[in-house]
């Protein structure tokens, strides 16, 4: 059996060495990557080839790639290479690595086309400056092979690894048995539907209730398919830490085992935030700085062999296998994320604009699926993947502390950032939130060229950079690349600000409407993509926003539990609206009171906001202090959340108060006695401010229904994501009640999931037991 890989793959195995070193990094963007080939491959002559496409092979070994360009006339093959900032800084192993891929490139060129010699370059293109150096050298055909069969014979035994790996994989999933006598009931279809999206290729959008299982049930299917569908891995993406708990407690009951209790050859890798993963947060990312970047890449093969042996690698177990190996928990996982079969990790890190699963996909041109877990959340998250935000008044702070060398740079974008507020400031007739037309191009030009510096200083500063000028440095960064991808999908917006002194500073927004154009090419690099949730109703809606392709069917789970296990109550003589929440706040007081008289028990309350939460909790703690209360605060830290969450025990007695579309309006598991009833007083609509009024017409222009898309649909998936926190289980009874005259519209009925039957609940009398 043939294993393939791709030449970067190839040589970031076997020849990367010494320290792991972020200093010369980020690099250039990719579309400015490709602008600067487009610039190097123009200055060439007529007849140069670009992007060559070359495969060769050694013993069983297949590799291939594409070489940046190839002169005839000269005999010269470059590999091309874009960067901002100092050259002279580029770590020695980062160039090392560069004349490694043009070698092997070069000798896959010369077996190609008969060549008993080559010139081999590399091309470094400076992004700012648009200038190029060359470094090149003449190597015969025959140097060029020994080299190549070097790289590979370094890499064989790893890949034979490999083949036998897969080879048991897939008869362990092939004989793979649910871990449970019977599936739930909507299991069944639900597993089937996913199993039959993963063998025709397709995406799914699938709806199921909460409390059916949709975890077990999507992964059971997409595992099966991984040997039928000859699928390389399966991504696991969540909104949220307890999706990926769920996901990989799943995982833990699914894992094919040999021998007893032993692991099977199935390897499970979750990815985890830099940031929860660093074991030293005060120090930078290269080996001056960091014991665990010194030397990473001399200890990683020894780091690699320990982990993929292991078979489940949480977040813990992963760390435990660095650690002994002494190198970066973070940096491991992103090199196992090449070698697992199943990845378990957050949303970014398959759509995000510099997503690492996404990138490794293309280059290795992996057959994957991918399970998109409470996809409800996709819209919002991926909004805020491609948005941009940069605040003057956190730019004019940090110039107090940055260092003299970087004051050229900074002062510039100064310059230009108040040239902006102040033309402006004098067209804008005093309002403070505007859309603009386009960027101002010489405002992006000068924090271009500030990034550009701030990278030389961070390459030359053994210690990296104060924490404010970091922050900035990477906000500007995106900043600039989100500002490359501007287009109708946007809004460009400036909010302008009076100064204490006078004077004028503004936020500067890129802000994503619809993230379609940017997903859709995921969605289309997968074999197949789930998307599941209990909320992903009206289809369209999910589709439009989030740039499936157009013939993604869509699926509805039927409901595994009865009208008679739910009573929910339209109370339609009040109003949430903003101006008459005063008037509200008495009946919903008694309300509650109420219906804890009559079935007393734990129950959750739901409000619009912090604001109208706390006056409701102050008139009920003064209306009714004998009532257990417990509330949500505005800035929660995880042990206060589980204490929160802890009240609900089984047969307590109690009402907690939360904001809908909280921490605790989705994602939170109180099944039975824990939690027999909620209370949600708002329809959950996004505030109305300038910000979605012009949300409101940028999607009223590009699909016919602004209201709907802005307000209605968003705020009724979390009013329905609230409400599931009731019925969980075959076996519970509870109540909801809907506090709203809306509730009682047309429209709205519509969306309400459908097991459930409504009632007025007349003058708020509580329904019976």
């Amino acid at each position: 059996m043939n294993y393939h890989i791709a030449v970067r793959a190839l040589c970031e195995f076997t020849a990367k060495e010494g320290d792991l070193d972020l200093r010369f990094t980020p690099s250039p963007s990719a579309r400015e990557g490709i602008a600067g080939h487009g610039v190097v491959a123009a200055r060439r002559s007529d007849d140069y080839e670009r992007e060559v496409a070359l495969e060769g092979r050694y013993r069983h070994l297949r590799v291939r790639g594409r070489a940046d360009g190839f002169d005839p006339a000269l005999s010269q093959l470059e590999e091309v290479k874009t960067f901002r900032g100092d050259l002279s800084l580029m770590p020695a192993n980062h160039r090392a690595l560069h004349w490694v891929q043009v070698k092997v490139y070069g000798w896959l060129l010369c077996e190609s086309r008969g060549l008993c010699e080559l010139r081999l370059a590399l091309v470094y293109f400076d992004i700012v400056s648009q200038r190029e150096t060359l470094l090149s050298e003449v190597f015969s055909a025959t140097t060029l092979q020994a080299f190549f069969e070097q790289q590979c014979e370094r890499f064989i035994h790893w890949a034979d690894q490999e083949l036998a790996h897969r080879s048991a994989r897939d008869h362990a999933l092939s004989e793979l048995k649910f871990p449970h006598p019977s599936f739930r009931t909507g299991q069944r279809p639900l597993a089937e539907a996913v199993y039959k999206a993963a063998s025709t290729g397709r995406c799914l959008m699938l709806q199921a209730p909460t409390g059916i299982g949709k975890t077990l049930g999507t992964m059971f299917p997409m595992l099966k398919a991984l040997p039928t569908q000859s699928l390389d891995k399966l991504f696991f993406l969540a909104a949220k830490t307890p999706g990926r708990r769920l996901a990989l407690q799943g995982l833990e009951s699914l894992l094919p085992r040999i021998d007893g209790d032993e692991p099977g050859p199935l390897r499970v890798l979750e990815l985890v935030a830099r940031d929860k993963a660093c074991e030293h947060p005060d120090k930078a990312c290269h080996g001056d700085a960091c014991p665990l970047a010194n030397g990473f890449y001399d200890r990683l093969p020894a780091a690699r062999q320990a982990a993929v042996e292991v078979g489940m690698l949480d977040q813990a177990a992963l760390r435990q296998v660095a650690l002994a190996h002494a190198v970066c928990p973070y940096y491991l996982s992103q090199e196992l994320a090449r070698w697992s079969d199943v990845v378990v990790g957050d949303y970014n890190y398959y759509f995000d604009l510099n997503a690492g699963l996404f990138g490794l996909t293309l280059a290795n041109q992996w057959r994957i699926g991918v399970l998109v877990d409470e996809a409800h959340n996709l819209v919002e998250r991926a909004r805020r993947m491609y948005s941009a935000e940069l605040d003057q008044v956190a730019f004019k702070a940090l110039r107090k502390e940055a260092p003299a060398v970087l004051k050229k740079a900074l002062d510039r974008v100064a310059r230009q950032w108040s040239a902006l507020n102040k033309l402006e400031s004098e067209t804008a007739k005093k309002q403070t939130y505007q859309v603009l037309d386009a960027p101002p191009t010489t405002l992006l030009n000068a924090l271009q060229n500030a990034v550009a510096a701030i990278t030389d200083y961070l390459t030359e500063q053994p210690f990296g950079l104060v924490s404010a000028l970091q922050t900035f440095y990477f906000e500007a960064m995106h900043f600039c690349r989100v500002a490359e991808l501007y287009d109708e999908h946007s809004l460009f917006d400036m909010t302008l600000k009076a100064g204490r002194r006078g004077g004028v500073s503004s936020t500067l927004c890129f802000r994503n409407v619809v993230p379609a154009g940017f997903l859709t090419p995921r969605f289309e690099a997968t074999k197949a993509t789930v998307l599941f949730s209990a909320t992903l109703s009206p289809s369209r809606y999910y589709g439009d926003l989030l740039g499936l392709p157009a013939n993604t069917p869509w699926i509805e789970v039927e409901s595994p539990f009865s009208a008679e296990q739910l009573s929910v109550r339209i109370v339609d003589h009040v109003s949430t609206r903003f101006h008459q929440r005063g008037a509200s706040l008495a009946p919903i007081a008694q309300l509650m009171a109420d219906q804890f008289a009559n079935r007393p028990g734990n129950y959750l309350a739901f409000f619009s906001s912090f604001d109208y939460l706390e006056q409701v909790v102050e008139l009920f703690r003064e209306r009714h202090p004998a009532l257990p209360v417990w509330v949500q605060s505005r800035r929660m830290d995880e042990p206060a959340r589980q204490a929160f969450l802890a009240r609900f025990e089984e047969n307590g007695q109690g009402i907690g108060f939360a904001v809908l579309g909280g921490v605790f309006g989705e994602g939170i598991d109180l099944p039975g006695e824990r939690l027999i009833g909620a209370f949600i007083a708002t329809l959950g609509l996004p505030q109305m401010n300038p910000v979605n009024e012009q949300f409101k017409r940028r999607m009223g222009a590009l699909f016919g229904d602004g209201y709907h898309y802005t307000y209605l649909y968003p705020g009724l998936q979390k009013v329905i994501q609230a409400a599931g926190r009731v019925i969980r289980t075959q076996q519970d009874r509870g109540v909801i009640y809907l506090i709203d005259d809306r509730f009682a519209g047309t429209q709205v009925q519509k969306l309400l999931p459908g097991w459930w039957r409504t009632a007025s609940s007349a003058k708020a009398r509580p329904p019976p037991l």
